[in-house]
């Protein structure tokens, strides 16, 4: 039966890396178990070629992405240490187990299957909190002076998980717990060697493995740690029922017998009040103005189509503006500001694509709040008049 010994780890101090080294020389492991996956252990040895940035567009993840990175800054600004992406400890492990030819164990969950499942197990509700607190966050800690050695303190981790489980339970669960217990399962079976087992995590993990390998009747089935989460398709539904209701009312005004100028109007609203803030949205983003042209010119369309969105379109021509390369998502996991991760050329093609697709949101859901004020009729009127008079005219076409 294997011996484990767990070091707690900031994924962005030196003193961690000097702690790691000093286990190794103290335990003196058969085996070095990092919390890693094995994507990202190709990655951080290099030998795993980073995606382009046409296959990022193609992908149209743009929301997830964002995420990602924009957790993995404030897990260096705020010490929720959970190990979204790989520290100098990690790459001190696995030199050291290298140079001393020790088995590397890579025990952390696929990286891909943890976004899928931390994005799809998030609520509506929960996903607006959290774009708001990443945001506030982003603009309360940037220039801050961190202590990274007090974020692997417990009451500091504590704090800063609690904090994440308010907003975002689910979230919360799928990117820490999760993962707790998948480690916990990989240890289970390295306790299965016989040896030492020198375990580098994140100091926000700690606790949650060793409750699971103090009780391990308490692990959930790893199938259920792996298996897709099926989401519902709130988004299609959405788009299916805005061209369902448009349809709809110019029906409604083309048979209320209000007048041809009515409808026109109609149009024209639903093309300004979308392009505008597909537009706007886009250059709060720092999109160029073709970017914010290309999502004004477009977004009418796509709101109306429920597989298509305006940001796609605007992403594309800002990724031809900026011409962004796959040594910048390099470049976002080491931004020590969110204004340097702000002028890497990938990270606003990902920034105008999503806040894009925010305005053209937004746009529909004005558009149904303003649309009957601004033609000065009454949707109830309207309704009754347009469908009575459709009816009518349906009725005698057959009689």
């Amino acid at each position: 039966m294997a011996e484990i010994r767990i070091v707690g780890t900031a994924h962005v101090s030196q003193k961690s890396v000097e702690e790691v080294k000093a286990a190794i020389n103290e335990f003196q492991p058969d085996i070095i178990a990092v919390e890693l996956d094995p994507a990202r252990f190709q990655a951080l040895k290099k030998s795993m070629a980073e995606p382009s940035v046409s296959e990022v567009i193609q992908a149209g993840n743009f929301n997830q992405l964002l995420v990602q990175w924009v957790l993995s800054y404030l897990q260096r600004r705020i010490g929720m240490d959970v190990g979204v992406e790989p520290g100098a400890e990690m790459k001190a492990a696995i030199t050291e187990a290298e140079e001393r030819h020790l088995q590397i164990g890579l025990i952390d969950r696929d990286i891909r299957v943890t976004l899928m499942r931390f994005w799809r197990s998030m609520s509506l509700w929960e996903k607006l909190k959290m774009f708001y607190v990443l945001s506030a966050s982003v603009v309360g800690v940037e220039g801050e002076e961190i202590d990274v050695e007090s974020l692997k303190q417990e009451d500091v981790i504590t704090m800063a998980l609690e904090e994440f489980r308010k907003f975002s339970p689910n979230g919360a669960r799928a990117l820490i717990d999760e993962r707790d217990a998948y480690i916990a399962h990989q240890l289970q079976a390295l306790k299965a060697q016989n040896g030492r087992v020198l375990v580098v995590i994140g100091a926000g993990h700690v606790k949650g493995v060793q409750q699971y390998l103090q009780h391990p009747s308490t692990l959930p089935p790893l199938t259920e740690l792996t298996a897709e989460i099926k989401s519902p398709r709130w988004g299609l539904v959405f788009g299916i029922a805005v061209t369902l209701v448009f349809v709809l009312l110019l029906v409604a005004i083309a048979f209320s017998g209000v007048g041809m100028n009515v409808l026109i109007s109609a149009l024209i609203y639903w093309v300004l009040i979308h392009g505008v803030l597909t537009a706007v949205f886009t250059l709060l983003a720092g999109g160029h103005p073709l970017s914010a042209l290309t999502g004004f010119g477009v977004s009418w369309i796509t709101a109306l189509h429920p597989l298509v969105a305006a940001g796609w379109f605007s992403a594309i021509v800002e990724a031809k503006v900026r011409k962004p390369t796959p040594g910048d998502f390099k470049k976002i996991f080491e931004a020590e500001t969110f204004t340097q991760m702000w002028h890497i050329p990938l990270f606003r093609v990902v920034l105008v694509a999503a806040l894009a697709n925010v305005g053209s949101t937004l746009g529909t859901v004005l558009y149904f709040i303003v649309i009957f004020p601004s033609l000065g009729i009454d949707p109830g009127v309207l309704i009754s008049q347009g469908f009575g008079n459709m009816w009518q005219c349906i009725t005698g076409f057959f009689s």
